[in-house]
């Protein structure tokens, strides 16, 4: 046991140094070539964060852990959206891009529904799963949300009083490598060692996938949202969560399916409706007196309804 808690703190070392990186560099670059901090976080960033999560479902897809995949892909966003954005928003009150509020959480949402009615759609075999064809549905709504992303690059107009970035772009290059490094290790030490003390104490897949994996695979979005709030870049910080559960339900559901149809339990019909309840209320406090921020209370809010759900889930585990 002693051994897991010291890999278990290397890895959060290691996720925290790679975070500091990967803002940085991804920060810098974003100025040189005149991107958008959001653009950034909605896509280097996000797809740089979002690879424990792959890397964890191809495998438990290959070795037929159907309840570990789907809580991982849940729990991650439900995650991100309720813990992460919760405390980012506790940190640092979260001023939203019209962008962000009107096009990118609508997307995310609208991601969320179709993932749902295609795992509900009875196979022809009978039963409910994410098939091929489900999967190709998928990256194909990945391809247009790359598609807005190209005509957000191409339309964005720099503010006259951004800076030029000090140093090279290989040293812009090398500091987001080793940050998507330092994350990808990082996760995958507390992942591991998270996992090894699960079993342990004899949780089922469901919990282990909707708290301890979805926990540790979203290590890499905490780390790098805190680090970007702590930097006061909001923008880095939103559009990481919101790109990450993009990523997580159209990239990753769509490649993971496409390898290998995976089968689906109703068990989570509830988990996507705490997703979906919370970005609709998400968008609600946005919109709200046209203010487009995430207040502190309304992050606090956030992350104190999550926990109690994950309370509620460990207590019934007992």
């Amino acid at each position: 046991m002693t051994l897991q808690i010291i890999l278990l703190l290397a890895g959060m070392g290691l996720l925290i140094a790679g975070a500091e990186w990967l803002v940085g560099g991804a920060s810098s670059l974003a100025r040189k070539f005149k991107i958008s901090d959001l653009t950034i976080g909605l896509t280097v960033v996000a797809f740089g964060t979002s690879a424990p999560e792959l890397v964890v479902n191809l495998f438990a897809s290959a070795t037929d852990h159907q309840d570990i995949f789907f809580g991982n892909i849940l729990g991650s966003n439900n995650f991100n959206l309720f813990i992460i954005l919760g405390i980012a928003g506790v940190l640092l009150p979260l001023k939203v891009q019209v962008s962000t509020v009107w096009k990118e959480i609508p997307m995310s949402f609208a991601a969320l529904v179709v993932f749902y009615l295609l795992v509900h759609i009875p196979s022809p075999g009978g039963g409910m799963m994410l098939g091929r064809i489900d999967g190709l549905i998928l990256l194909g709504m990945f391809a247009f949300f790359q598609y807005y992303i190209y005509r957000q690059i191409k339309n964005y107009e720099p503010e006259e009083t951004m800076h030029k970035p000090s140093g090279p772009l290989f040293k812009m290059i090398v500091f987001i490598i080793l940050g998507l490094t330092g994350l990808i290790l990082g996760g995958k030490l507390v992942l591991d060692n998270a996992v090894l003390i699960a079993k342990a104490m004899g949780v089922s897949e469901k919990v282990i996938g909707l708290t301890i994996i979805a926990a540790g695979t979203s290590l890499p979005e905490l780390a790098t949202s805190v680090v970007a709030a702590f930097r006061k870049n909001a923008d880095i910080a939103v559009g990481n969560i919101v790109g990450s559960n993009i990523f997580n339900l159209l990239l990753i559901g769509g490649l993971v399916s496409t390898v290998s149809p995976i089968k689906y339990s109703p068990i989570f019909d509830i988990d996507f409706y705490i997703l979906a309840s919370g970005t609709i209320v998400l968008f609600i406090n946005l919109i709200a007196w046209k203010k487009h921020r995430l207040d502190r209370w309304e992050a606090a809010l956030l992350l104190s309804s999550y926990v109690g759900y994950t309370i509620y889930l460990i207590s019934k585990q007992g």
